[in-house]
């Protein structure tokens, strides 16, 4: 092993060691479940905005994104356009679910006394005829989570088959390993603050890459000049080809409609201490947003310039995701302090890993034990069994991620885009039904849980096959559809409750003297 990869290897390590060092730390703070799953309500705005957004910002973020922009400019499946669009409906997305659902959400949760989003929805319907609701919504937790998670197992594999040729799938299992066991140790506050300490290391990755890049490549110029080469009309908006009209941009950009329904940002809204303080969350949050994929984007345009500098192309298994880890790779090769940068590179990539990965378990987690277990199977469970039982649930989505992420050739922006899709389509349109209309009813809530769930399967794996108009990103059609079956089925079977709806009003009320 040379001195360079020895460099990088203890670099990594002594990060990995303060994030389970954190969550054991952490561990001495979860005194009960809410502490375990919510952080006691305790959290500031500045770890709020950035560990919503770095448990947002996956593996796509320094993967994913940059992927997509790169494999149009080598021949392979992505754009510019595809790229561009897609960042620009999360952005919007970030901005209006800190805006619109946030605060509202944080106020509604407190009342209702919920501490996970399945139980928020059940606890708005009804305290003692929802079950149907609470089981279904954590089904849905646990079966869209478990390829979300494993796509950052899988992101975890390829960085280390790419920079040490190490084993893809011991890798992968270490990695897993790593996450699930200081997210089973520290509970939400272990996961909160060390995303807070991981939106950091990939915001000094992004720098730090991009300016390397630009240097190896002679400048920004040369970079869009050699895109520009690669493929002609590849900054056209409308595709190189011209082929994206309407309905394909509204499309990509119908991701931003995901951010309704992710429940791992969600909680973040709940757990805030002051809902005062979420206006400056959203701010950070925003402009945090458009900055990092904004660059992720762009370090997919000059990764051409970059890719033909250094020969990358020559590589067996080329993989435009890996972009970053190359670069990682040619700045450790200069010398031993550029080592140290090139391992805080690839640091920020575990980051960007570990930061979704180790919300989404927590999430399912939660889901399993209060959801499942506490309502249907041991209503009398205490609490140190009920978060014994969370992390036994860790551990198990822990390893059906590893079963699901085992093929090395697996797209993690694809992987990405259906759980993303299954989430926003299931519980988006819900979420906001329930913070805005009172006459949603919890046939409603739960037609919209199951048919927007459903309708991304279909689409994905049967609609969109055909081709032509229907080859479109199945989360718009499924929200939709989602939408029409919370307001048609809610309006034909009754109004809600006369306690629900006075809940509701008095949520609105405390809205109006916040307000003021």
């Amino acid at each position: 092993m040379s001195s360079t990869v020895i460099i990088i290897v203890v670099t990594v390590v002594a990060y990995i060691i303060l994030m389970v060092a954190i969550g054991a730390y952490m561990s001495k703070r979860n005194l009960s479940t809410k502490d375990f799953y919510l952080g006691g309500r305790q959290l500031g705005p500045f770890v709020t905005a950035m560990s919503a957004e770095a448990s947002d910002m996956s593996s796509y973020l320094l993967m994913g994104v940059p992927g997509v922009a790169l494999a149009g400019l080598v021949g392979m499946n992505g754009s510019f356009a595809e790229a561009i669009w897609t960042v620009a409906g999360l952005a919007i997305g970030t901005y209006i679910n800190w805006l619109l659902v946030a605060k509202r959400l944080r106020i509604y949760s407190e009342e209702v006394e919920a501490h996970t989003v399945p139980g928020f929805f059940a606890k708005r319907y009804g305290r003692t005829d929802t079950g149907m609701i609470m089981i279904v919504a954590a089904l849905i937790i646990i079966i869209f989570f478990v390829p979300y998670t494993a796509s950052g197992f899988a992101s975890v594999g390829k960085l280390f088959n790419s920079l040490f040729g190490w084993n893809y799938h011991i890798s992968m299992i270490v990695g897993a390993v790593i996450i699930a066991t200081y997210t089973v140790l520290g509970g939400f506050l272990a996961a909160s603050t060390t995303d807070f300490i991981q939106s950091i290391i990939m915001t000094f990755a992004l720098v730090i890459v991009v300016f390397f890049m630009l240097y190896t490549v002679g400048g920004l110029n040369s970079a869009i000049s050699q895109a520009e080469a690669a493929v002609n009309g590849y900054f056209n908006l409308n595709g190189a080809d011209g082929s994206y009209g309407f309905l394909p941009i509204v499309s990509m950009m119908s991701w931003g409609l995901g951010y309704f329904g992710m429940p791992h940002i969600l909680l973040r809204f709940m757990a805030i201490k002051d809902d005062r303080k979420l206006k400056l969350s959203r701010r950070i949050a925003s402009v945090w947003v458009v900055i990092a994929m904004g660059v992720a984007v762009f370090i997919g345009v000059i990764g051409y310039a970059f890719t033909s500098t250094m020969d990358l192309m020559d590589i067996e298994g080329f993989d435009p995701e890996r972009i970053v880890i190359y670069v990682a790779s040619a700045i450790s090769d200069i010398g031993p302090l550029t080592a140290v940068i090139g391992g805080l590179i690839i640091a920020g990539i575990l980051a960007a890993t570990m930061s979704t990965s180790d919300s989404q378990m927590l999430a399912a987690a939660s889901s399993v034990s209060e959801n499942i277990v506490r309502n249907f199977i041991a209503r009398d469970m205490s609490n140190k069994m009920s978060m014994l039982i969370a992390r036994i649930t860790v551990l198990v989505i822990a390893a059906i991620g590893v079963i699901f992420a085992w093929d090395p050739n697996s797209s993690v922006f694809r992987i990405v885009s259906f759980a993303w899709a299954g989430f926003g389509a299931a519980f988006g349109p819900l979420m906001l039904f329930s913070l805005f209309w009172k006459r949603t009813n919890k046939w409603g809530a739960f037609a919209g849980i199951f048919s927007g769930g459903a309708m991304v399967f279909i689409w994905k794996f049967e609609i969109s096959t055909i081709g032509g108009v229907w080859n479109i990103y199945e989360l718009m059609p499924a929200f939709i559809v989602s939408c029409i079956f919370i307001v048609v089925v809610s309006l034909v079977t009754g109004k809600p409750k006369p306690e629900i709806e006075e809940e509701f009003d008095h949520v609105n009320s405390i809205m109006k003297a916040k307000a003021k």
